[in-house]
């Protein structure tokens, strides 16, 4: 019977978010809930699987992976890219490659999770909560800032950072935005103003970023950059870790010169014995952006549909059309 392995079930959702009964009347289907530790670790685990689904960009599958896992035919990914994924070296090894079409329903999770992050930075909320559960009060809480009138400097305002400039005009805060290719009617009509990058880090009260992790985004907020923000300012990173760097990043909150608001890490799970578990100006959540019900349910629903279609010969949703190409040509 065929394998089918499902990665990265950190919250032990899979099997709930969807009916996989007409996929197991196929094949053998195993849930991982554990993070591989290392590439050894994931050939180790993964190399009788002729199918796997993966969960966004939890597993890094380079090409050397890839290569080192000759029954995999075929790879499932959640949303339309996965930049973790080498798909050259799945062509190259005949491996297709199928994707989940994402929905409006779901787009605006992880903006709103990046509110979520702002409101728990300017009223330390977890440290109120931690508070009340240890049988304090108000002692020892730092005094919050009210958003109104403040500025949010906005970085990247695609679909999930115009839903952001959005909600921040709700609670009546100054937006700024920036990105290379942002243009002054396109910020106009999300409700911000277009700036340069530094004057929206040195006018910002918070900032918060939005933007794919490609090479010209990797470490674009460097120890130069937080220099140039304000003392006390809140960043708000739910994009991806790589795009600050984190040794900057960790001297700022742990100097306290700036509070991070952080979802994202440069790799995940975070370490146990990361600094920024231990900074005091942190608030940290494990990578929740996209994780609600719905969209689990949408990835889930599809990753099964596109497993059940390959192996009934009828393929979906195919990113590397090249490989079927030559099985058509053979």
């Amino acid at each position: 019977m065929t394998k089918i392995a499902i990665l990265d079930d950190w919250q032990g959702i899979a099997e709930s978010s969807t009916d996989w009964s007409p996929l197991m009347a196929f094949a053998d289907v195993v849930f991982f809930r554990q993070a591989f530790n290392d590439e050894d670790a994931a050939v180790e685990n993964l190399r009788d699987f002729e199918i796997i689904l993966t969960m966004r960009e939890r597993t890094q599958l380079p090409g050397s992976l890839i290569n080192r896992l000759p029954r995999l035919r075929m790879l499932g990914i959640t949303g339309s890219l996965n930049a973790s994924l080498d798909v050259a070296a799945c062509t190259a090894q005949g491996v297709l490659v199928c994707n989940t079409a994402g929905s409006d329903k779901t787009e605006a999770a992880t903006a709103e999770l990046a509110l979520g992050l702002l409101l728990s930075a300017a009223r330390a909320i977890p440290a109120a909560d931690a508070n009340m559960r240890a049988g304090r009060f108000q002692e020892g809480l730092p005094v919050g800032i009210g958003l109104a009138g403040k500025t949010i400097g906005i970085i990247g305002l695609g679909r999930l950072g115009s839903n952001m400039a959005r909600y921040c005009q709700a609670l009546n805060m100054n937006v700024l935005a920036w990105s290379e290719n942002l243009t002054v009617e396109k910020a106009r009509d999300a409700g911000a103003t277009l700036v340069s990058k530094d004057e929206l880090l040195s006018r910002s009260d918070a900032i918060s970023i939005h933007l794919v992790l490609s090479p010209r985004s990797r470490g674009l907020i460097g120890a130069a950059e937080i220099a140039r923000m304000k003392p006390g300012v809140i960043l708000i990173n739910t994009s991806r870790g790589p795009i600050v760097e984190e040794a900057a990043l960790i001297d700022a909150v742990e100097s306290r010169r700036i509070t991070a608001a952080l979802d994202v890490y440069d790799r995940e799970p975070l370490s146990v014995d990361s600094p920024l578990r231990r900074a005091f100006k942190t608030i940290l959540t494990p990578h929740l952006g996209y994780g609600v019900r719905e969209t689990c349910t949408e990835f889930y629903s599809q990753s099964r549909e596109n497993a059940l279609s390959f192996l009934k010969g009828t393929p979906l949703r195919v990113a590397n059309p090249e490989v079927l190409e030559h099985v058509h040509a053979g």
